[in-house]
């Protein structure tokens, strides 16, 4: 054999050897956990054949601890880009067969390799989240490789999109990269996300927590609005990102995918003209409303099981990807409070740095009253939904379906707040407030004059009806031009297609500055 035969032998020896990681015993206890190696998950995301690896062949330096004689090829992590439905994206998978998938010096040399690159030549990254953590052998320099990976995050939001799925164990701080990329996705019962473990958590509070209460998927989807999804099984987290990415641009200099769609632009939907109860204070489904204007019926939903008195979420119009916010009058009737405002207010943000329109389904009574919204500043929250729809310079289409009062009415995205095109339906009520308030508020002294105490209720009844009259309809709005027009309900798919195309020019810029100051 020549000796380049035998140096191309040696080449596929060992790229094999970094292809196995941890070691054959490594890969088996992933499998026995329910979990995928890291090459696994890569070829799972990625288009067939589509994957060039980078740094196959880097080693962690340490040599404390006697590390120097536990060297792995790849060192813990897989790096590389590919194509996800012929997109270009970059990629970096933890390797937990590897010292645990732990962060070491080179460890993040790799993944800020790609990071890098990804702004470079603008295209998504996805990191797949399978790390013991710090590597504490290495010490302070593991933490100076976490700390120029928060760094590119920093750089990186809002120019590229990024998503983390957490895949296994994400602790300490380990969580602080995924917190700052655009989506997390967290597999259910293999992966967890905390910056104390439950051992440090009963040694300081005496409390008795287990890593899935503390930190699991289903916490983090429902309790801490952490996630914005959480996946049944690693494939269906692996899915979701293949779906999300669908609706996506490669970066903020790009328009969102146009998925060519044959559902009618004018396809009348009939039965939004009986969805809304007589009731004032009846609910429906305002997930109805979105499967019944979007195009087929597709509705990716963001954040589903948090702060469910608002939707937010993916949708298509006329082949148009859009971000669509809704209230959802069937959970708190609909009301803002501390959650929702956060909610809506990161996701409206997101759009608008990647020049997605957002289309607004508004049905909101108010903010939610009480001392335990007050004290946990729902004023600063409440602040975060108004600022992010009136810096959004993205196309806005707001359709107010019922009720719309006071503040609430402001900070979904109103005329005010540079809404573009502003429709309202007939049964829309927009006001300071609801008829009941305003009469308690304008004429107490003279129902309370009434001593007969059905006249009162009489005089009540009539006053609701005068206030409803004047204001709880979109008209009175609509003489100031806050309204750009009073739709028929079944009408509104096509009337919203049609203004997304209008707007599809449109140039907005804000002030010169720095960078704002957001309230925090």
């Amino acid at each position: 054999m020549s000796q380049q035969l035998e140096k191309v032998k040696e080449l596929i020896e060992l790229r094999e050897k970094a292809r196995m990681g941890g070691g054959q015993k490594g890969i088996d206890s992933q499998h026995a956990k329910g979990k995928y190696t890291a090459r696994e998950r890569i070829n799972m995301l990625l288009d067939e054949g589509s994957f060039e690896e980078f740094d196959m062949f880097m080693t962690h330096r340490c040599t404390n601890f006697g590390m120097e004689k536990k060297t792995y090829l790849g060192d813990g992590v897989v790096t590389g880009y590919g194509t996800i439905a012929g997109r270009l994206v970059y990629v970096f998978a933890q390797d937990f067969t590897v010292i645990g998938g732990s962060l070491s010096e080179t460890l993040a040399q790799k993944i800020c390799k790609v990071m890098d690159m990804a702004m470079k030549n603008g295209a998504p990254c996805i990191g797949l989240n399978d790390s013991g953590g710090a590597r504490i052998q290495e010490g302070v320099n593991a933490l100076a490789g976490y700390s120029e990976i928060f760094e590119r995050n920093i750089l990186a939001s809002g120019v590229v999109p990024q998503i983390s799925a957490i895949l296994g164990p994400c602790a300490g701080g380990a969580v602080y990269s995924p917190a700052l990329t655009d989506f997390i996705i967290m597999s259910e019962g293999t992966s967890y996300m905390f910056l104390t473990g439950p051992a440090v958590v009963k040694q300081v509070t005496g409390e008795t927590v287990t890593q899935e209460e503390l930190g699991g998927a289903t916490v983090h989807a429902t309790k801490s609005g952490v996630a914005q999804f959480k996946a049944p099984t690693e494939e269906d987290a692996i899915a979701t990102i293949r779906d999300l990415l669908s609706y996506l641009p490669q970066n903020n200099m790009e328009e969102p995918p146009y998925l060519p769609t044959e559902d009618p632009i004018d396809r009348k939907e009939d039965s939004l003209n009986e969805i809304i109860p007589d009731s004032p204070n009846a609910p429906y489904d305002m997930y109805e409303v979105i499967g019944a204007i979007v195009d087929d019926g597709k509705f990716l939903e963001v954040h589903k099981d948090y702060a469910k008195n608002i939707i937010v979420g993916f949708g298509r119009f006329g082949g148009t990807a859009v971000g669509i916010v809704a209230n959802q009058p069937k959970y708190l009737a609909g009301v803002l409070d501390i959650n929702a405002s956060r909610k809506g207010a990161r996701f409206v943000r997101f759009c608008d740095a990647f020049n997605i329109p957002v289309v607004t389904l508004v049905d909101v009574p108010g903010f939610l009253p009480g001392t335990q919204q007050e004290y946990g500043g729902i004023i600063v929250h409440g602040a975060k939904l108004l600022y992010a729809y009136g810096e959004a310079t993205i196309p806005k289409v707001t359709v107010t379906l019922r009720k719309s009062y006071g503040g609430s009415h402001i900070v979904m995205s109103c005329k005010q707040l540079r809404g573009d095109i502003n429709y309202a339906w007939p049964t829309a009520n927009i006001a300071v407030m609801g008829a009941e308030g305003a009469v308690a508020v304008l004429y107490a002294k003279e129902i309370k004059a009434e001593e007969d105490p059905a006249k009162q209720k009489e005089l009540a009844e009539a006053k609701k009806k005068e206030y409803n009259d004047l204001f709880c309809n979109p008209y009175n709005a609509a003489k100031y031009g806050y309204i750009d027009d009073v739709i028929e309900p079944r009408n509104t798919r096509f009337r919203i297609i049609r203004a997304l195309e209008q707007l599809s020019t449109k140039k907005l810029s804000n002030p010169a500055k720095k960078h704002d100051n957001l309230p925090l």
